[in-house]
């Protein structure tokens, strides 16, 4: 009998069509809306795998009710939705899929750099309000981009290629990671700085850093005040990196000039939400990877993986290797 997986959002459908080769398939209808915790409890007592996406919280107390699980098959490149430590203690491998969104989330990153620079959301609605009554020198004039430094921290895959979008710009390219990327830096002529001395040099700060313990409000007050008046920050990464009341109250009182930012701490972001209230602040819901091209590879790429792991195989971007046991090994 073929395997059963659960899918806790309707997929398009040749992705169901290439799982259903393999599995036998029940998928959370509800367009637009998440799978309810309590379904999912129900649900993985009796599948042999599940293919979830980063809204979706896979704690321990959710694993520990799966009886025949195998896979947890993400469609995300961060995982901090599942509890890593509670499947790799039940032998349950863990998928993400790296790499398929690097572009995309590197375009969509440059394009809200570029929106908050130029307020180009502030000027459309001053227009659409019928505000524009004539041409002024100072008005919605923004900064410039073209020759200015960016400071990228997080220098993966997404950084690097942010960081070749902004040599097109003729930027001066500067990053903090924890390690340094030497090679990274001859080719796109970036330089490391710890991250004090990034904060304090940078025009645009792109945060691009996976969420953990360790980068968990990494900006806060005093990272933020160390930054420009002038200076714009772009979050792409995940919402919990930055402390969003510091960075609220900075944005009101003009200690930097404006922020991007694709990400929120609680999403979706509640309408009342302070941050929204801002007219320097670019806000938008999370589509970092949202081209019909990336979404399809994603979601493809975590089918692919979903049935290598059913199939007896260590998929190749599985994040918990140490849950992995070959046939032999049983």
């Amino acid at each position: 009998m073929k395997p059963k997986i659960y899918i806790t959002r309707k997929l398009p459908d040749e992705i169901v069509a290439m799982l259903e080769e393999y599995c036998r398939v029940t998928m959370w209808q509800e367009e637009g809306q998440p799978v309810p915790y309590e379904i999912l409890e129900r649900e993985i007592e009796s599948v042999d795998a599940l293919f979830c996406l980063l809204t979706d919280r896979i704690d321990a107390k959710l694993i520990d009710k799966a009886k025949i699980l195998k896979v947890i098959s993400t469609m995300a490149v961060g995982y901090n939705h599942i509890d890593i430590q509670a499947a790799t203690d039940q032998k349950i491998i863990v998928t993400n899929t790296p790499g398929v969104l690097t572009e995309t989330t590197a375009d969509l990153t440059f394009a809200l750099l570029m929106a908050a620079s130029r307020r180009l959301v502030e000027a459309s609605d001053f227009l659409r309000k019928g505000q524009w009554k004539t041409w002024s020198p100072m008005q919605l004039s923004g900064q410039d981009i073209f020759g200015a430094t960016l400071g990228i921290i997080g220098f993966g895959n997404i950084g690097q290629a942010v960081a070749r979008r902004a040599n097109g710009f003729n930027m001066n390219v500067i990053y903090y990671n924890r390690s340094r990327k030497e090679e990274a830096e001859k080719e796109l002529g970036a330089t490391y700085k710890d991250l004090e001395t990034l904060l304090t040099e940078s025009d645009f700060v792109c945060l691009l850093t996976p969420f953990t313990k360790e980068t968990k409000h990494l900006i806060d007050r005093n990272e933020i005040a160390l930054m420009k008046k002038t200076a714009i920050l772009i979050n792409t990464s995940r919402g919990e990196v930055v402390n969003e009341e510091a960075l609220f109250d900075a944005l009101k009182n003009e200690q930097i000039w404006a922020a991007g930012l694709d990400v929120f701490q609680q999403e979706p972001v509640p309408l009342q939400h302070p941050l929204l209230t801002l007219p320097n602040v670019v806000t938008l819901p999370h589509i970092g990877s949202a081209s019909v091209k990336t979404r399809l590879a994603m979601a493809r790429l975590a089918a692919q993986q979903l049935i290598e792991g059913l199939q007896g195989a260590m998929p190749e971007n599985t994040v918990n290797p140490m849950a992995y046991k070959k046939e032999s090994d049983h």
